[in-house]
């Protein structure tokens, strides 16, 4: 990730998305206690707001909230919630847009009020807002940040590369998130439960078929297995489900010439190249590479080239 991207996410929601309007300046639904402090929050009737059915997290450990309403008691809500004026139709009210572990915090400490700024932003604002204000603070587990940018992809039309300036992640570190919705469910289980890392969730991915990835996957809980051996594993399965290439169609002895573009195209994309001559015309050029991240930065390279 560049330094100026990870600098824009310091800057705060307001800096990320510059077309959110200034806190509302319209009256709260009949039957809320409103304050307005000067600093443009409000303070809300707890039972006023609801949570976003939209909401990127979906994992609330009791533990951590319970340490939470236990600072709310002694220090109270220091940062206020970000909230969007429901229509009549929905019932009135708010919804979150941020700070649902708070809101659910302040409920368990028994307040019946909250600090909140109501924002005045439509649906796909309200989720592109949550859902940074979630990555900001690393409150996402790897599968709810994952479907969150594909929620973003799929219902809004954000393409990878959008979706990296808006969020302030490098495009690969997208690309891989993503990446992990391949994975079988039972797979995806053992990564929210914590029991896979992100590494071995990006090595199993390796093996392409389901099945494959579950076994694997049960074997590295079973044995503790670390990811360099899970590489190891992915990249012998690979190599032996190969199809031996025909003998006619074997390459031959590289030339002088294809010696030379080979180690000239090593050192332009910074990784082992290989020129192949198959016939008098026809060959192959291999690109090796040793991760998923360089896999990534190799693309972004030939394709942007």
């Amino acid at each position: 990730m560049s330094a100026p991207k990870r600098n824009a996410l310091g800057r705060g929601l307001a800096a990320l998305i510059p077309g959110a309007p200034a806190p509302s300046a319209t009256a709260p639904p009949t039957g809320i206690a409103s304050r307005r402090p000067s600093d443009g929050t409000r303070t809300i009737a707890v039972e006023e707001i609801h949570p976003s059915p939209g909401q990127p997290r979906t994992r609330f450990d009791d533990a951590r909230l319970d340490e939470l309403a236990a600072s709310i008691k002694t220090q109270g809500i220091i940062q206020p919630l970000i909230v969007r004026a429901r229509g009549q139709e929905d019932g009135g009210g708010y919804e979150l847009i941020a700070g649902e572990r708070r809101w659910r915090a302040a409920q368990r400490a028994g307040l019946h009020e909250v600090p909140a700024v109501v924002r005045d932003v439509a649906p796909t604002q309200a989720f592109e807002m949550a859902l940074v204000e979630n990555l900001q603070r690393e409150d996402l587990n790897p599968l709810e940040e994952a479907a969150g940018y594909q929620r973003l992809v799929e219902e809004f039309g954000y393409t990878q590369e959008q979706l990296s300036e808006r969020v302030g992640k490098d495009r690969s570190t997208v690309a891989n998130a993503l990446r992990l919705l391949r994975l079988p469910e039972s797979v995806r289980g053992l990564l929210a439960e914590g029991r896979l890392s992100m590494g071995h969730a990006r090595a199993l991915l390796g093996l392409e078929v389901a099945a494959a990835m579950e076994k694997l996957a049960r074997k590295i809980v079973a044995g503790e297995l670390s990811v360099r051996r899970v590489e190891e594993l992915v990249r012998r399965s690979r190599d032996g489900s190969k199809t031996p290439q025909p003998a006619a169609s074997a390459p031959r002895t590289p030339s002088a010439s294809a010696r030379d573009l080979a180690m000239r195209l090593t050192r332009t994309l910074g990784t082992r190249v290989e020129v192949l001559e198959v016939g008098k015309e026809r060959g192959q050029i291999a690109i090796h590479y040793h991760s998923l991240d360089q896999l990534d930065a190799l693309l972004e390279r030939l394709m942007h080239s």
